[in-house]
C-alpha cells in the first residue's frame, strides 16, 4: 500500500514510506553537512588576515557580527519563505549563492570588501536551516520529533567538524593562505546543494504518498498556536501567530544564549588554541588538531540530546535543555583552568562541544511541537534570528576583551556565563 496508514490517531508508516521518510532525512542531511564550510572557517582565516591587514580582534570581531546579524535576519524572512514557497527550492538557491559569496569575499582588499560580502554571505546562509527544517516536518510525525532533529543537528555538528578540518587542510597541509578557506570547502556545499534539489521532495504527496496525520502540535494544550483543518495563511498571520506564543518567544531567547556560547568556542577556539606560540605545545597533538574535537564534540551531543528529551523527559524539551546548559558551564570552566595546549584539552574541548551546542536538537523540535509543521518554518526562522542576533552581540565583544587582555582563555568564562543564562530562561519554557 503506497500511504502511510493511520492506528488510533498515530502515523503507522509503510515500508516504502518510511524508505521514503529516511530519504527526505538524509537528503537534507547531506545538503546541511556542507553549509558550514560556508561560515563557520572565518576563525582560521582571523591569524592570516591579521597579519596581512593589521586588524585588531575587536574590528574582525564586528565582521563576524556582520555575517551572524545578516544571518539573523534572513532567518525571520526565509523561514516564512520556505513555509510559503517550500523548502526544497530554497535550501537548494541557499548554497548556490553562499558558494558564489564566499568567492567574492577571499578577493578582500581591505575591511569594507570583507564585511560588506561576508555579510551577504550571512543572509544567503540563512536560506539553509529553516528551509530544511521545514521540509522535515512535512515528512515526520511529531511522536519522532525529538530523533530527526537530533539526526539533523548532529549533521549540522559534523558540518563543523568539515569546516575546521577543511580549514587545516587549506592551511596545514595544501599551505595556502587565507583566502583560499573561502573557495575550496564551498565547492562541497555547492554539490550539496544540487544533491538535495534533485532528491529531496517537499512533501509525501509529491511521491504519491497521502500526508500524515500527526504533523501538528505535540500537546493539545497547544491547539490554538495550530492551522485549521484546509485553512491557508498569509505571510502576516503567520508571523502574528507565531510572535503571540509565549513559549517560543522564551524559547528563542534562551537558545540566543546558547548560540553565543556556541559562537564563542566555533570562532575563537582556533585563536586560542593556534595563537603565536601554538608550535611550542607542551602535549603530544598538535595544537591546531586539538581544536577538532570541538565540533565533534559538538555533533555527537546534538545526536544524544534528541534521545534524551524524546526518551528520558518525555519530550519535555526544556528538562534536557537544562541538564546540558548546565553541565556545558562546568565543562567550559574546566577548560577554562587548564594550559592552552594541555593534552587533556582534547577531552575538555569534546565534552565543552558537547554539552554546549546538544540542546539544538531540543530548541529546534520545540518549533513544530508548539506551532504545527505549516508553521514550522516561520517559526524556526524567528527562533534563528533570536539565536544569531545574541551570537552577534558577543563577537565584538569578545573580540575587545582579547585585545585588551591578551588572555584567551576568557573565551570560557563567557561562555559559561551564556550557558548559565541560557538553561534560567530555559526553565520557563515549561510545557
Amino acid at each position: 500500500m503506497n500511504r502511510a496508514d493511520t492506528l488510533s490517531g498515530l502515523a503507522v508508516p509503510t515500508s516504502s514510506f518510511r524508505v521514503a521518510q529516511w530519504r527526505m532525512l538524509l537528503a537534507a542531511m547531506l545538503c546541511y553537512l556542507f553549509f558550514y564550510t560556508g561560515r563557520q572557517t572565518f576563525g582560521f582565516a582571523i591569524p592570516g588576515i591579521q597579519a596581512e591587514f593589521g586588524f585588531t580582534k575587536e574590528t574582525l570581531g564586528w565582521a563576524s557580527a556582520a555575517m551572524l546579524w545578516a544571518y539573523a535576519i534572513g532567518q525571520a524572512i526565509n523561514g516564512n519563505l520556505a513555509d510559503k514557497f517550500g523548502g526544497r527550492r530554497i535550501m537548494s538557491l541557499g548554497a548556490v549563492l553562499s558558494c558564489a559569496a564566499n568567492w567574492v569575499t577571499s578577493f578582500a582588499g581591505g575591511l569594507a570588501s570583507l564585511v560588506l560580502p561576508w555579510g551577504i554571505n550571512g543572509y544567503f546562509q540563512a536560506l539553509g536551516w529553516a528551509p530544511g527544517s521545514r521540509l522535515l516536518s512535512n515528512w515526520w510525525s511529531a511522536g519522532e520529533r525529538g530523533k530527526v532533529y537530533g539526526f539533523y543537528v548532529f549533521a549540522a555538528g559534523c558540518a563543523s567538524v568539515l569546516s575546521y578540518i577543511t580549514s587545516i587542510v587549506v592551511l596545514e597541509v595544501f599551505q595556502l593562505e587565507w583566502r583560499w578557506i573561502f573557495r575550496l570547502p564551498v565547492l562541497l556545499m555547492l554539490a550539496g546543494g544540487i544533491l538535495f534539489y534533485l532528491i529531496a521532495r517537499e512533501r509525501p504527496q509529491d511521491l504519491g504518498f497521502e500526508p500524515l496525520a500527526d504533523t501538528g502540535v505535540a500537546n493539545a494544550g497547544d491547539k490554538d498556536h495550530e492551522v485549521g483543518e484546509g485553512e491557508v495563511e498569509t505571510s502576516a498571520q503567520r508571523y502574528k501567530a507565531v510572535l503571540k506564543n509565549f513559549r517560543l518567544i522564551i524559547a528563542a531567547v534562551s537558545l540566543g544564549f546558547q548560540n553565543a556560547a556556541r559562537y564563542g568556542l566555533i570562532v575563537w577556539v582556533p585563536v586560542h588554541f593556534m595563537g603565536a606560540d601554538w608550535k611550542h605545545g607542551d602535549g603530544f597533538i598538535d595544537p591546531k588538531w586539538i581544536t577538532v574535537a570541538l565540533p565533534v564534540g559538538m555533533a555527537v551531543g546534538a545526536l544524544s540530546n534528541g534521545w534524551v528529551s524524546d526518551k528520558l523527559f518525555g519530550s519535555k524539551r526544556y528538562l534536557a535543555i537544562m541538564l546540558y546548559m548546565f553541565l556545558g558551564a562546568a565543562t567550559s570552566m574546566w577548560m577554562w583552568s587548564l594550559p592552552a595546549h594541555s593534552a587533556i584539552g582534547l577531552v575538555a574541548l569534546f565534552l565543552c562541544g558537547f554539552f554546549v551546542y546538544g540542546p539544538a536538537s531540543s530548541f529546534w523540535a520545540l518549533c513544530p511541537d508548539l506551532v504545527g509543521a505549516k508553521r514550522a518554518g516561520t517559526a524556526t526562522g524567528i527562533m534563528n534570528f533570536s539565536s544569531y542576533l545574541f551570537a552577534g552581540l558577543a563577537e565584538p565583544l569578545i573580540g575587545a576583551m582579547l585585545d585588551s587582555t591578551g588572555n584567551t582563555s576568557l573565551i570560557f568564562i563567557v561562555v559559561t556565563a551564556a550557558c548559565l543564562s541560557s538553561a534560567t530562561v530555559a526553565l520557563f519554557i515549561r510545557r
